[in-house]
Order: structure tokens, then C-alpha cells, then sequence
């Protein structure tokens, strides 16, 4: 019996969403396609692999002991295309979260990481769905909530946050703040905060009421308005560079630390050799830097990171 691996993708990305339509999105095909492709998978194997009723779509009992090999068959169809085709091909690098400049961290691996090119995602929605499309090998930024069923993530750096307001904000000849201070602040978001994760919940944790959101024009343009009112402030990650705005300042928080979390998110099973060179150049920059380091009872982490997440593996690919 011989397997068709586009069926075979079909069935795993349907078994990954659950939704026929949601999974031929990913795929970027016709639902009607999809369906064809299970159906014929389905005859082959002489077996219902999914459930279809009222409530949905779910895995029958074949189907649940068929999507183990299934996503192992295609990671090694992957890697015997990626052996052939990936040679010679760069590693394809998104970023996301471009206000905090997240090509600073991957400039620091990129001489170890080998041949990449980097671009620029929308948000954390559009890097998925590139993602799984094999558009992009790899991508970087903050990953929340953990990814598709069908990707891979690692988290490379906890980076400590300051609070950012104009010279005029009261608090501004502090030298460092505890977060919970920021109450009667206005939080200034670039961009809407239902999306912004990170800021939001911590203004939820810090009992930060006022918030205001604004559009996103650039980081210089994004501070510039949070200095011309003394009421607001923003969070940026410690080692982004302030632009040349007029009174602007930037104070340690402490009491808790704030930890902006960087992760590595791949296509499960992908072959691109990059990737393990990549993952190792993150490993070893988190060693040298301690980028690592967490203390619960001295940082605050919206979603404080498994044990395992914080060990620095050379390669997880």
C-alpha cells in the first residue's frame, strides 16, 4: 500500500484543527479539495478516520492511532525533499513585535546560525498561518498562547522591561519603580490591546485602569506621543535602543522584574538544515548571555515557562 502525502497532509492538518474549513485555509486549498483528498485516504486504509456529525468533526479511534506515524511520515517526506531542494537555500526568518526590535536578539546569532534572510510578520496569527504554509522555515517573537498543534516553539530570552514616560510623568527622576506604582498612570499601547497580550495582562496584574491605545507609526512616533502627555507610559524591553526623542525617559522596574519572553517557532518536522544550526547559535548566545535566568520570587512572567523551557538545548529539530 502506497501512501499519497497529500493526503496524508490533509488528514494530519484536519485532525490538527478539527475544522475542514479552517484546516483547507491552512493548506491553502478548497475545502471540496480537502475533503476529496480524506475520503480517498479513507478508502485506501478501508477505515473512517474522522467522526462528522452535528457537534463537529473529531477524531475516530483509527483516526487517533493513525495521526502519530502520519505526522512521523511527512516530517521524513519533509526532510528527503528539504535533503534534495533545501541545499543551497537560505533559512527563511520572520520576525513579529517589530516595535521592540526583535532582529536585535537574531543579530546576535546570526553569524553562528548560517545562512538566513529575515523578514517582517504582522502579528503572531500571520506568522502561523506562513508557517504552516512552508512560506517561512522559522519565525521569532512573543509566542501567546502556545502555537498550533502542527508547529514548534523555544523559548531563547527572557528580556527584563522598562517603563517608559516623558520627563514631565512624576515619576520620572525615579531610579527604578515598582510596577504597581504605574496606578493613576495611563498605559499608551501601540496598537490595540485585545492583540497586545503582553501589556495587557500586565496592566490586569498591576491593577493598571487607564489604558489608551494608539496607532502604530514606529517606535519614534509611538514614544514621541507617549512624552507629550506627563500621564502616560509604555513597557519596552531593557536593551531596545531609545530614539532621539525629546524628554524621554526609561526607569528599571523591580519588585517584580517584568520578562518579555523571545521564542524560536518552527513547522514541526521540518528539514531545513538551518534549522539546527539556528537553534544551536540560540543555545549557545543563551548560555554566554544569560538569557535564561528566571527567579520566580524576584520576575514576573505572564505564563512562567516549563523547566524543560529553560534549558538551553543546542537543537530541538
Amino acid at each position: 500500500m502506497d501512501l499519497d502525502m497529500a493526503q496524508v497532509r490533509a488528514f494530519v492538518r484536519t485532525a490538527e484543527e478539527l475544522h475542514f474549513g479552517r484546516a483547507a485555509g491552512t493548506l491553502g486549498i478548497s475545502q471540496q479539495a480537502l475533503s476529496k483528498r480524506i475520503a480517498r485516504l479513507e478508502a485506501l486504509l478501508a477505515t473512517r478516520l474522522f467522526e462528522r456529525g452535528g457537534n463537529g468533526v473529531r477524531l475516530a479511534p483509527a483516526g487517533e492511532r493513525f495521526l502519530p506515524p502520519a505526522r512521523q511520515a511527512l516530517a521524513t517526506s519533509d526532510a528527503a525533499v528539504a535533503a534534495v531542494a533545501g541545499d543551497g537555500r537560505p533559512l527563511r526568518v520572520d520576525v513579529w513585535g517589530h516595535l521592540y526590535a526583535p532582529m536585535r536578539t537574531l543579530a546576535q546569532v546570526a553569524r553562528e546560525a548560517g545562512d538566513l534572510v529575515s523578514g517582517h510578520g504582522r502579528d503572531l496569527p500571520a506568522v502561523t498561518n506562513a508557517l504552516l504554509l512552508g512560506d517561512i522555515d522559522a519565525a521569532f517573537g512573543r509566542v501567546h498562547p502556545p502555537p498550533h498543534a502542527g508547529l514548534t516553539h523555544r523559548l531563547v530570552r527572557l528580556e527584563p522591561v522598562d517603563v517608559v514616560f516623558g520627563a514631565d510623568h512624576p515619576l520620572a527622576a525615579e531610579a527604578s519603580l515598582r510596577p504597581d506604582r504605574l496606578r493613576g498612570s495611563v498605559l499608551w499601547a501601540p496598537g490595540a490591546l485585545d492583540r497586545l497580550d503582553f501589556l495587557r495582562r500586565f496592566a490586569d496584574r498591576f491593577g493598571i485602569r487607564d489604558r489608551a491605545e494608539s496607532a502604530n507609526l514606529g517606535l519614534a512616533h509611538f514614544l514621541g506621543e507617549v512624552a507629550a502627555d506627563p500621564r502616560r507610559f509604555s513597557l519596552l524591553p531593557a536593551d531596545v535602543p531609545l530614539p532621539d526623542v525629546p524628554g524621554l525617559r526609561s526607569v528599571p522596574l523591580v519588585d517584580p522584574t517584568p520578562l518579555y519572553a523571545w521564542s524560536l517557532v518552527w513547522r514541526t518536522g521540518s528539514g531545513h538544515p538551518g534549522l539546527s544550526a539556528l537553534t544551536a547559535a540560540c543555545a549557545a548566545e543563551a548560555r554566554r548571555s544569560r538569557w535564561l535566568e528566571y527567579d520566580p520570587a524576584r520576575d514576573w512572567l505572564p505564563d512562567p515557562p516549563a523547566p524543560d523551557l529553560l534549558t538551553e538545548r543546542p537543537s530541538a529539530v
